[in-house]
């Protein structure tokens, strides 16, 4: 007896036909797998998936009439339970954030399409999110980069409390008390750390710990 084959429906979005065929050679090599549209634009893929609710949208940044952004927005506004998978040539940090605010649940190049379709595919079928190896390195270089140029990395956990504390407006005095300092040492943390973030004034130093979200405004 033949073993039943759970179907799955697919709608490729994507404006050049040689990679919508590419896609689908790809996708209908899986049994039970079925792409049952295409759209070469944004209004034509909204229409689409409307109309045939699909489980598995794959969605190309770069369109005629509406960008693949827009194109998740919309899809999630309208309440579709269809999965996104978004694609895009770019590997750019901030249309990966784009794409995953929109509503897109996988990011995947399409110089790894041929390579990795199928496993990104079974990831959001399995109810995971999924996100190129290359960008996933991106996000990890960048957030360790941002995290290393922090300056307040620079300051000392003590001129850290002493900036804070200056920041909600406590004189040297009271800091004193509340750190058990002497007021020459709050002084001298205080010297320390508006020398190492260049500040010349309270002023300012207030404007920095707002900024960097160490006091709320």
């Amino acid at each position: 007896m033949a073993e039943n084959v759970a179907v799955k429906s697919f709608l490729i979005v994507d404006d050049h036909e040689i990679v919508r065929t590419g896609l689908r050679e790809i996708i209908q090599t899986i049994s039970g797998w079925i792409v049952t549209g295409e759209a070469a634009d944004g209004l034509q893929a909204i229409d689409l998936a409307y109309a045939t609710s699909p489980d598995i949208m794959i969605v190309d940044y770069s369109m005629p009439s509406m960008n693949g952004v827009e194109v998740c927005r919309r899809i999630r506004s309208h309440g579709l339970a269809t999965q996104i998978l978004f694609l895009t040539v770019h590997e750019s940090e901030d249309i990966l954030t784009q794409a995953v605010s929109a509503g897109a649940r996988g990011v995947l190049l399409k110089s790894d399409a041929r390579k990795h379709l199928i496993s990104a595919i079974e990831t959001l079928l399995a109810g995971e999110p999924y996100l190129t190896s290359v960008l996933l390195e991106k996000l990890l270089h960048n957030y360790q980069l941002n995290k290393q140029n922090s300056t307040t990395s620079i300051l000392t956990s003590r001129e850290q409390s002493v900036v804070k504390l200056v920041a909600e407006g406590h004189s040297n005095r009271v800091i004193g008390v509340m750190l058990n300092l002497s007021i020459k040492t709050v002084e001298t943390h205080r010297a320390a750390a508006m020398r190492k973030l260049g500040l010349s004034s309270t002023a300012e130093l207030v404007r920095y710990a707002i900024r960097e979200k160490i006091i709320l405004p």
